[in-house]
């Protein structure tokens, strides 16, 4: 698919990230003309996907998270999380519901979440390496809506 813009990112993985990574997220969209709705869905599933690495990946140090944001031909918007931490050892045990290796107080909801709020999640991790985590959302550009 053809790149038409791009976007990289790095920061520490301190929770004070995370509303910066959902604004940043939502600034970069915004050049697809969404709907207040698609932004909000765009916001959270960053939000979730910045968490876990916060979270789980490195739960006991900080380490460094990259947001990679594209928007693709058609206007898809994709944008990549990715860590260099822990890894996660089974990605498909890892996606199901309520599954969580964050202890009690977390839900296990994070990539149920990510792909409820996008069209496509892919994750791809190596334990001890880190993972990235790429969501696809086709913004229609509100010329283009019925």
């Amino acid at each position: 698919m053809q790149v038409s813009n791009e976007c990289r990112l790095e920061f520490p993985s301190k929770s004070s990230n995370e509303a910066f990574a959902r604004v940043a997220a939502a600034a970069f969209a915004a050049q697809l003309d969404p709907t207040l709705e698609e932004l909000e869905d765009v916001k959270t599933a960053v939000s979730e996907a910045v968490t876990n690495c916060i979270v789980h990946a490195y739960p006991e140090s900080v380490g460094r998270i990259r947001l990679k944001m594209r928007i693709l031909e058609g206007g898809v918007l994709e944008i990549a999380v990715q860590d260099w931490g822990k890894g996660i050892e089974d990605v498909e045990k890892a996606r199901e519901p309520l599954f969580t290796t964050g202890g009690e107080e977390r839900g296990g909801m994070g990539f149920t979440i990510m792909e409820s709020f996008t069209d496509k999640l892919r994750v791809r991790s190596r334990p001890g390496r880190g993972t990235v985590v790429i969501m696809q959302r086709q913004i229609r550009s509100r010329q283009r809506r019925p």
